[in-house]
């Protein structure tokens, strides 16, 4: 990489003396070497004009499929990580829902060794039982050891309540976390939005904020018991958010996430049967939005992630109801967040800092002498998702078309740098 001079940019870093105030950042060979007010640069350099945005370190996230190995037609490593820094991200934590699914070491050294020297830095999900299929622990330590930085059946809800207990106390042993992702099958079944007036009006089964409670009630019960940590991943619902509030409030060791989309749409959106608001967890009501956003805001739920779920068209050009679930949010995470209200420190928050310590990753600094892991963006520059702009291999986004406001300019980390023009 070039010298890159940043310049004017408002640097967004708690704890950081200089934060919330106009900086230039210069960053030779892939380090940081000086940040200050008024910056000077030697010899040739190139410079990014940072003025009327923000810097800070870059993004991760949670919760993402690449569909690599096995579903390379919706997206492969490289297409999803280039779909992930044109949105900020640096890093991203990819889920098993891949066939095979990331079961074994053999499944998380090809993820590793097929992400290097990749800009965005790529950690494996290993699944917590053995093919997703929710009967016997899967190799847990193996895959830590060889790169794993969590366990999930991802969008498989373990629904043997002797198998995630067993899975919360094998992985204290070795520190390793499982993520939940929470839905009671016998009680959402088959059914395809959100249970309430919007599913009684269109005539469609719905999935019952219970289904989504009840699993989250249980897991906490088993976290308590075990004394082990646990993370809900892409709760949903009000009752979620105050469950997990008296639990941390108890002391148990729980974390989570929300689905960027589910601060923003709600099941208004599904009357118009546009299979690109069919998710999973479902889109749910505007109360159950308003409570997910204080709960973000009262620090209840820690992070913010894309939930990137590329689909190919033949599976969402389809009738609603036997469409898949699941839209492309990695370019799109940062308007939605601030189309739903959130301030730049609070992205930064639960969209980079808060991510990294959940998965006990260290979190960057900016500081002289540190690698240069940074994003620059807009809060009101529009751009719009389209054929030329989306790096996606699938285009399954309620956004694609549409012009959106927040934009990310530029992206360094590991001695590289991504600029969208």
């Amino acid at each position: 990489m070039a010298t890159i001079l940043i310049t004017s940019a408002t640097l967004v870093s708690a704890g950081h003396p200089l934060h919330m105030t106009s900086v230039d950042v210069l960053v030779k060979n892939g380090k940081i070497e000086q940040v200050g007010k008024k910056v000077k640069a030697e010899g040739k350099f190139e410079e990014i004009d940072g003025k009327g945005s923000y810097l800070s370190i870059g993004f991760f996230d949670l919760n993402v499929n690449f569909g690599e190995p096995g579903y390379e037609t919706k997206e492969d490593i490289q297409t999803g990580t280039a779909a992930s820094a044109a949105g900020g991200f640096t890093g991203v934590a990819v889920h098993p829902n891949t066939n095979p699914p990331i079961h074994s070491r053999s499944e998380v050294a090809l993820i590793v060794n097929s992400a290097k020297g990749n800009l965005v830095d790529v950690f494996p999900v290993g699944a917590l039982s053995k093919k997703r299929e929710g009967n016997e622990l899967a190799e847990l330590y193996d895959m830590k050891i060889t790169g794993a930085v969590a366990f999930t059946d991802g969008t498989r809800s373990v629904q043997q309540a002797g198998l995630m207990g067993r899975a919360l106390l094998y992985a204290k042993g070795f520190d390793g976390l499982i993520l939940s992702f929470a839905q009671d099958e016998s009680i959402a079944g088959d059914n395809k939005m959100n249970e309430g007036e919007v599913s009684t009006y269109l005539g469609m089964k719905g999935i019952p904020n219970l289904a989504e409670s009840i699993m989250i009630s249980r897991d906490l019960f088993l976290a308590e018991y075990n004394e082990s940590k646990i993370h809900f991943s892409t709760i949903s619902t009000e009752e979620s958010v105050d469950l997990i509030k008296k639990a941390k409030a108890k002391g148990i060791k729980v974390t989570c996430d929300v689905a960027a989309h589910n601060l923003l749409f709600t099941d208004e959106d599904v009357k118009s049967f546009d299979s690109h608001y069919k998710v999973s967890p479902p889109l749910r009501t505007k109360k159950d939005v308003k409570a997910l956003l204080k709960g973000l805001k009262d620090g209840v739920i820690d992070a913010i992630v894309s939930q990137h779920t590329p689909q190919e068209i033949e599976f969402k050009d389809v009738e609603f109801q036997i469409a898949k679930d699941g839209i492309i949010a990695s370019q799109t995470v940062l308007p939605m967040l601030l189309k739903a209200g959130l301030n730049v420190e609070q992205i930064v928050e639960k969209l980079a800092v808060n991510p990294r310590n959940i998965l006990n990753l260290p979190v960057p600094k900016i500081e002289v002498g540190n690698e240069a892991n940074l994003v620059l963006f807009s809060t009101d520059k529009k751009w719009t998702l389209d054929t030329k702009s989306n790096k996606s291999k699938s285009s399954n986004s309620p956004w694609f078309g549409q012009e959106v406001t927040g934009k990310v300019i530029a992206v360094l980390n590991n001695n590289q740098v991504i600029k969208n023009n």
